[in-house]
């Protein structure tokens, strides 16, 4: 067990307000603060030139990489070699690692599901790959991540309901069959972190009724962590809130959730409300890439000539990287001009803004403030931005 840790104990409850948990979750590799937002760096990086020593300046916690692809390229076996993703990135910090199964679902095309496991094609190069619970639990046990997915097959949200059944019934045979081979490769001499932990996945579609039976059948496996898959797949954002609404109070309390692949600043506010631990998405990279900033006051997009001549940082009083030095009109000619670095900065910045707005979430949840929290940060943010920037011109 973790330093002498049972497993109730690595992650605390701490405070709760309503459904929304203030927890500690403690690992090999650290201790998370929860609510926490997950720096997506699929192939062991943030796109858009960000380094791992970027990430410790800007708060990051936790940084998540993607399994398919790292077994792809460079090799998880390659990975393994150099002493794991930690040694490998020079990361010393936990990294959760998603277990490969929603390649399955977006290479829909490439694709063939069996009981054993899945079949598809490689993006780079068309050789055939075959994936199952035990590979998958095998290659992230080889990258050595902190935190392991469990395989699953993630459903599109508008699939009919005998396809979403079958489908989740399987994903929990996988289930088991990823937490005996985990249990297999903790106790292997070989292995690099024989502290890896487990989380099982939720599926269901909008089928909140499907949705709970999972759950509660999940709940019952003594998992270290549990996360609500499939969402944000095509649904409504009240569709979703609304199975998050049905299918969290029936995870384990004083476990850690996880709601895969989610989201805006407004997503991550109702999914805090409604009991949610972790969170992950590549908006604030992939936007940042395209000049589209997160701000108090709402998104700004930087290519729009009204920033021209504005001398002012991206967001007065931030703390990155790049409002503690840069103006907009210098990001914004950077980007115009196709320099790696603007495209860097805002990054940079959109990361910041989320892990910054996850202090102020656990800090109003410590003080029991979430509500008020919550409605000022949601009405800051539907303000315009900018009504007037020449005054900033001048």
């Amino acid at each position: 067990m973790l330093q002498g840790k049972g497993q109730d104990e690595m992650y605390r409850l701490l405070k709760q307000e309503g459904r929304a948990k203030r927890g500690e979750f403690t690992t090999v590799h650290g201790v998370i603060q929860t609510p926490v937002f997950m720096n997506v760096g699929t192939v062991a990086a943030i796109k858009g030139a960000v380094s791992t020593q970027d990430l410790e300046q800007i708060h990051t916690q936790v940084e998540l990489s993607n399994t398919y692809h790292l077994h792809v390229r460079p090799g998880d076996q390659i990975i393994k070699q150099l002493g794991g993703l930690h040694k490998f990135m020079s990361w010393n910090k936990p990294i959760l690692t998603d277990s490969g199964g929603f390649q399955v679902f977006s290479l829909a095309g490439l694709r063939k599901i069996k009981e054993e496991g899945v079949t598809f094609r490689s993006h780079i190069d068309g050789r055939k790959i075959f994936m199952g619970p035990e590979e998958s639990m095998q290659i992230q046990s080889n990258l050595a991540s902190t935190i392991a997915m469990a395989f699953d097959e993630c459903p599109p949200s508008l699939a009919d309901r005998a396809y979403v059944q079958a489908s989740v019934d399987r994903t929990t045979r996988w289930l088991k069959r990823c937490q005996e081979e985990m249990k297999r490769l903790n106790g292997l001499k070989e292995t690099i972190n024989k502290e890896q932990l487990l989380f099982g996945i939720n599926q269901g579609a909008i089928y909140a009724d499907i949705r709970v039976e999972h759950a509660k059948r999940i709940a019952q496996m003594e998992l270290d962590g549990y996360a609500v898959g499939g969402l944000a797949v095509g649904e409504s954002h009240e569709e979703m809130y609304y199975i998050l609404d049905e299918t969290v109070p029936y995870l384990p309390v004083d476990k850690p959730v996880y709601l895969m692949g989610v989201g805006t600043p407004a997503n991550i506010l109702e999914g805090v409300e409604r009991g949610v631990d972790f969170f992950d998405c590549v908006y604030p990279s992939r936007n940042g890439r395209h000049g589209h900033l997160y701000t108090n006051h709402g998104k700004m997009n930087l290519f729009n000539a009204k920033y021209e001549l504005d001398q002012r940082p991206i967001e007065e009083g931030c703390g990155c990287p790049a409002c503690r030095r840069y103006s907009r009109a210098y990001i914004r000619h950077l980007l115009k001009a196709k320099e790696m670095l603007g495209m860097r900065l805002c990054v940079l910045h959109n990361l910041y803004f989320y892990n910054t707005m996850m202090e102020e979430i656990r800090d109003a949840l410590d003080k029991g403030e979430y509500a008020a929290y919550k409605k000022r940060k949601l009405d800051g943010m539907m303000n315009k931005e900018d009504e007037n920037p020449k005054k900033a011109c001048l």
